[in-house]
């Protein structure tokens, strides 16, 4: 007998507001009825396994169906089904008071993708697709009849008794007009890959099984090995390189939280690495936006985290607030921290290995969260120019007797580009200074933390000073030249340079150093570097001419020379002293160049 009723809600024409405000993208409904489907089936599954139900199972599955013709999308499964009436309490009493509530509170708010199970929308997400929807169920229950609900979008729906002989449901969307797009195979496909690929009971469209119901995060490490953490990760990533090294999560207190995460390859564009991290729900797909479950600096990481702690469709608002995604947050950071202690000191040369691919991730890390950076102060490693690594601990007392300054400061030198910085270098190891290699992108940033984290230290690159000022004592070098000559030698040196952004100055350098040194103050150096990289606050300097300091070099016989010539030959030589300083830092090009090359020509065969 046909029963006929409305739905009591207050407000009408109610699915027309959930087609604008349920979901921003109306391709979700597959994700939510194949979910519901899934759920029905695992419902049964466990019935049978408590005893509740002595029947046979069959195959348990879910079928997804396509008819272009008849304009219909079905979605079945062999669950636990339904009577009349639980259709009656479920579809239209409790989901349909979800949704009349979701209206009421969201339809004027800017707040469109609220959490769906707080309102059980799934199943009326269909009407998103759908201008009437079908549901064909038989439930399980001994001596159940089956049942046929129809509703075409109004309040109104009528249910008649079917002829459905299989426990279970069928969901039957009648694709409205503007819904074309759904009706094409190879649309629903894609749907399902993107939503469905790890469902735990196997989804079947077009006659294949489209889906992994036994993911491995969902397995014991202990039953996998290194190869099938290698080949789900070519699974997730075709494309992409093999990662280094891998976590296995797995929490279920004070949270749910399952997964895995790689580390990859992170190459100097890191900004292109990000959204790889895939966020599950029970092993449906819910974003790959993860900004807030993962930490900022974990963000170049890939993998999946799976937590039913995190609701099917979440907001912003609702991320940021949860205390459960904070917890993960602050969890995840920690498991990711102490795996990489682990591995340093189980096998630090393997560590050594991989410390170029990974260097940028651990130190934005150490920039971004004051915990990450406690755990991994003992395990970064500072590079040398000799190829040779460095904890932080180790470099200190590698450097202590010989680059403490006359303040008690240890000077740490290092270099960003070393055959650029070459000359400097090599002053800094006739000292015998141990230099660092700090050129990734990110190093900028790094040198300013660990000055900031260590006492009584202090960085400089090697050609931000001459050698003799880099690491300052109680000692001054006695000058060949009195101080009217280092005058006069001054402004020989000015009137042949003519430029007010290079600041000339004459000095009592090792007469085994060059005579003219060329470089760029540490502060400006630092601030440039860090704009290039957006430091904050920073952007302006990238604007801003270079200035640089001219060390003239008191004690070089050249410069006495340049003092002893008379006529322009002075004033040609102190140019081509300065020209071979520019030379000698890739700094001398274009018609500079040019005039550099025509005058040497004539000094050559000048008598």
């Amino acid at each position: 007998m046909e029963e006929r009723g409305n739905i009591s809600i207050h407000t009408e024409n109610i699915f027309p507001i959930i087609k604008k405000f349920l979901y921003s993208d109306h391709e979700i409904f597959l994700r939510e009825l194949v979910s519901n489907a899934v759920d029905a089936t695992q419902k049964m599954k466990r019935l049978a396994s408590v005893g509740e139900y002595k029947g046979e199972l069959g195959e348990l599955k879910v079928k997804v169906a396509v008819d272009k013709e008849a304009r219909t999308i079905t979605i079945s499964d062999n669950g636990i089904g339904m009577t009349a009436e639980e259709i009656k309490k479920y579809i239209n009493q409790i989901a349909f008071s979800g949704a009349a509530e979701f209206v009421e509170r969201f339809k004027d708010s800017g707040e469109k993708d609220q959490i769906i199970g707080q309102f059980g929308l799934g199943f009326y997400s269909a009407f998103m697709v759908a201008d009437r929807v079908e549901i064909i169920t038989k439930s399980y229950q001994e001596g159940a009849e089956a049942a046929h609900w129809t509703c075409d979008g109004s309040t109104e729906f009528a249910i008649i008794p079917s002829q459905k002989e299989d426990r279970g449901t069928n969901v039957i969307l009648n694709v409205a007009p503007d819904s074309d797009e759904f009706l094409e195979a190879a649309r629903i496909r894609t749907i399902l890959n993107k939503y469905c690929k790890f469902l735990p009971v196997p989804v079947e469209f077009e006659g294949e099984v489209i889906n992994n119901p036994n993911p491995i995060w969902t397995k014991q490490p202990s039953e996998l090995t290194d190869e099938d953490y290698k080949n789900f990760y070519k699974e997730l990533y075709p494309f992409s390189e093999p990662p280094l090294f891998w976590i296995h999560l797995n929490v279920d207190y004070p949270f749910n939280l399952t997964g895995i995460l790689y580390f990859p390859k992170i190459k100097n564009d890191f900004e292109l690495q990000r959204n790889k991290i895939q966020l599950y729900s029970r092993q449906v797909f819910i974003t790959d936006e993860v900004k807030d479950v993962v930490p900022e600096f974990l963000m170049l990481l890939h993998g999946i985290i799976d937590s039913p702690d995190i609701p099917l469709n979440v907001s912003r608002s609702f991320l940021q607030a949860d205390s459960s995604v904070k917890k993960i947050n602050t969890y995840i950071t920690k498991k990711v921290a102490d795996k990489l202690n682990e591995n340093f000191k189980k096998d630090r040369a393997a560590f050594e290995t991989i410390w170029n691919d990974i260097n940028v991730f651990v130190k934005y890390g150490m920039l971004s969260d004051d915990k990450f950076y406690e755990k991994a102060k003992d395990f970064v490693l500072l590079q040398n120019t000799e190829g040779k690594y460095y904890t932080i601990e180790e470099y200190k007392a590698l450097v202590q007797a010989n680059q403490q300054n006359k303040n008690d400061q240890l000077v740490l030198l290092y270099t960003t580009d070393a055959d650029k910085q070459h000359a400097f270098v090599e002053a800094a190891r006739s000292r015998s200074y141990d230099v660092l290699q700090m050129d990734s992108l990110i190093d900028s940033h790094f040198i300013g933390l660990l000055e900031q984290k260590l006492e009584k230290v202090t960085l400089k690159r090697v050609d931000s000073e001459t050698i003799d000022k880099l690491i300052e004592r109680d000692e001054t070098k006695e000058s060949v030249l009195s101080d009217k000559e280092k005058e006069d030698l001054k402004a020989i040196y000015e009137q042949a340079i003519s430029n007010q952004h290079m600041i000339v100055e004459v000095a009592p350098l090792s007469p085994d150093d060059a005579p003219v040194v060329i470089t760029m103050p540490e502060f400006m150096r630092r601030m440039k570097d860090m704009s290039k990289t957006g430091g904050g606050g920073m952007m302006f300097m990238g604007d801003m001419p270079d200035t640089y300091n001219v060390t003239v070099n008191a004690n070089h016989p050249l410069n006495q020379r340049v003092l002893n010539t008379g006529g322009d030959t002075k004033t040609a030589v102190a140019r081509q002293a300065f020209d071979l300083a520019l030379l000698s830092q890739n700094m001398l090009s274009g018609a500079a160049l040019t005039t550099f090359v025509k005058r040497s020509f004539e000094l050559m065969t000048k008598e």
